[in-house]
């Protein structure tokens, strides 16, 4: 097993966005990135374009809610990083402001966080 500790992390965070409202979230998501590129390592924001998703292997199965539509990933020196930086996001005002103008935390309808390291590193 690789150890988080013993270097760079990178957080997948994979949502499930109610379809009819995804030009809404793409807005609020344009602003979301400028601050949280400032706070933290943004390696990316990806959104569905609509072209299906593909479900192969042994035992396939859907999701109820189909695959991923949104997918943001953040890179963390380790994991402690993380902790600390996402605890101050939530008392930093510029952040709140965005925050705020959210165009509806009810429509995640699925949200899962993973934690990736490089298969490569001892």
């Amino acid at each position: 097993m690789i150890e988080p500790a013993n270097g760079p992390v990178y957080e997948v965070r994979d949502y499930h966005y109610r379809s009819e409202r995804m030009d809404a979230y793409r807005d609020w998501a344009a602003l979301a990135t400028n601050v949280l590129g400032d706070r933290m390592d943004l390696v990316g924001f990806w959104v569905d374009v609509g072209i299906p998703g593909e479900v192969m292997g042994s035992d396939p199965m859907d999701l109820a809610h189909g695959p991923a539509n949104v997918t943001w990933i953040i890179r963390w020196e380790n994991m402690e990083q993380r902790e600390t930086v996402w605890d101050a996001l939530w008392e930093d005002p510029e952040w709140s402001e965005v925050w705020a103008v959210h165009p509806g935390f009810d429509d995640y309808l699925h949200m899962s966080v993973r934690f990736l390291a490089d298969a490569n590193r001892g």
